[in-house]
């Protein structure tokens, strides 16, 4: 909202800026001052002396100093967000740990929380790292594949599951020490993966539209549930059989039953595209999805699909979470911000649009650890690293 004088245009409010400030110039609009005003001036003169012509300038430095301050307020505020404080925003940048020599696009993290160790998918590089969190540091990192895009770690077998666009295969790596485990031929563009526990089961986006159903007993594939078009990001529904997934091309979201693992249902998005990232608020029954076109959020009911509210993000989102301990909803975009929203009854509300790298879209919000990660790629004005985040209060 624009909060500025509307009686007052923004080049006369800042038109005298580029004046020439000097004592000439004080002097020189002396005569133009009313009768009143001249006579006060004598009567101030009397009492101290001739007027000093640096106060004056002093005086209209304070001014432009003033204006310039209230011109940065504004634009912080541009959206409806307010400009804060680096100690009130809710999310405090804790630490960057180095990736070290590490090139090209981030993709996705997962991570094993008995040794607190999180697996970056560095897709330019052709890389897994693997980021001690506790030490703060790189431990080590799987070098050799084939642009790796997502990535699962199993805990039931201790394994990790890496999933590579180039070849469409999924490597498997031992937990501890990441050798070589087994590896699971999808044929094509393998994606997002997503571990379902209570199942023991890894559903896996790949190709020109599918999830791969693996068996985590037996580390095979033993099924598939075929889509319209090449899913994104997609969410299990731990609270029923279903299972969420963003399907762009198709322009819709497809909804999947894992029990006949078929396609039982799509929700339309007319007007809106490019559907990336997604989230289950689980207390409120939403279905969270981000778009790129336009970009906003748009919040679903899961008894029907209906779109219920939406809310204006950052550009380029790749990824989303919800913070159900504070009610919070944290996107990472790779416009170059982090935008917080707050639950309010049903509605969204953002309440923090944080700067951080250009490119920076992919992250990781750990509830278990209360920390969100956030994936950095190398550029002239940043190293590769992770950036941890502590939100607060």
């Amino acid at each position: 909202m624009d909060q500025s004088n509307p009686s007052v245009s923004s080049s006369d409010r800042y038109a005298w800026l580029s004046a020439e400030v000097s004592p000439i110039a004080v002097h020189d609009r002396e005569p133009a001052l009313d009768k009143k005003a001249s006579v006060k001036g004598q009567a101030f003169s009397r009492c101290i002396g001739k007027p000093d012509a640096g106060a004056f300038v002093r005086l209209r430095l304070k001014i432009i100093v003033a204006l310039f301050s209230a011109a940065i307020g504004v634009a912080a505020t541009a959206n409806g967000v307010a400009a804060q404080p680096a100690e009130t925003t809710p999310l405090q940048l804790e630490a960057k740990i180095p990736l070290g020599n590490v090139h090209g696009r981030i993709d996705h993290m997962a991570v094993d929380l008995k040794r607190q160790r999180v697996f970056v998918a560095e897709l330019g590089n052709d890389s897994i790292g693997i980021v001690d969190l506790a030490n703060r540091k790189l431990l080590d990192r799987i070098a050799g594949l084939k642009r790796p895009q997502g990535v699962g770690y199993e805990p039931s077998a201790d394994l990790l599951y890496v999933a590579n666009a180039a070849d469409g295969s999924v490597r498997l790596f031992e937990g501890n020490e990441y050798k070589p485990a087994g590896q699971i031929e999808l044929g094509s563009d393998a994606d997002n993966v997503r571990v379902d526990t209570a199942a023991n089961r890894l559903f896996i986006g790949y190709g020109s539209g599918a999830l791969a159903i693996i068996d985590a007993a037996t580390l095979s594939k033993i099924g598939d549930v075929p889509l319209k078009a090449h899913p994104e990001g997609f969410q299990i529904d731990p609270d029923t059989s279903r299972i969420f997934v963003n399907v762009p091309e198709a322009h819709g979201i497809a909804v999947v039953d894992r029990s006949s693992q078929k396609q039982v249902g799509k929700w339309p998005t007319p007007g809106r595209g490019a559907n990336f990232p997604m989230a289950v608020d689980s207390a409120r029954r939403q279905l969270l999805v981000i778009f790129r076109n336009p970009a906003e959020l748009g919040a679903f009911s899961m008894a029907d699909g209906k779109l219920v509210g939406t809310a204006e993000t950052c550009g380029d989102a790749d990824d989303l979470f919800v913070d159900a301990k504070r009610g919070r909803i944290y996107v990472s975009c790779g416009a170059g911000f982090l935008d917080v929203l707050e639950a309010k009854g049903m509605a969204n509300l953002r309440i923090a649009h944080i700067p951080t790298a250009s490119g920076a879209r992919t992250s990781l919000f750990v509830p278990e650890l209360d920390r969100l990660l956030l994936a950095v790629r190398t550029s002239t004005a940043e190293p590769a690293a992770i950036w941890v985040f502590r939100p607060v209060p």
